[in-house]
């Protein structure tokens, strides 16, 4: 009895890739046209006082979006009756003051100027006694 070593051929490339052609048809086969998801990373820039946000928003307007700021975390979601889904969010290094930090939509671009909180310090003097 001999045996003979033999080459087998992988199939599983090629089924990854039309059923991954699959899994992209059938999420854009239900998903209306008027509502789809503008998702991309932002323009940041960063300076010592504040942290500039852009996003590209096409098609919404300023009350069909809102902002919402915790703390670092900034979350960007569009209104329901929006016609494009916008659901991002971004956790920046330092805490945010909302109070001084504003937001700009001109044209389908939305820039966020969000003021960093300045932390005052809190050194205190003992006496000894």
């Amino acid at each position: 009895m001999f045996y003979a070593p033999t080459r087998r051929q992988a199939y599983a490339p090629q089924l990854r890739s039309v059923d991954q052609a699959v899994e992209r048809f059938l999420a854009n086969a239900f998903t209306p046209a008027t509502r789809q998801t503008t998702a991309q990373a932002p323009r940041v820039t960063r300076d010592e006082q504040t942290v500039n946000l852009t996003v590209d928003v096409p098609g919404l307007t300023r009350e069909q979006i809102a902002i919402t700021i915790d703390a670092n975390i900034v979350r960007l979601e569009s209104v329901k009756d929006a016609p494009r889904i916008l659901k991002l969010a971004y956790e920046l290094a330092q805490d945010i003051d909302v109070d001084a930090s504003e937001a700009k939509l001109e044209n389908g671009v939305l820039n966020l100027k969000l003021a960093r909180k300045v932390v005052a310090p809190t050194v205190k003097t003992l006496n000894i006694s």
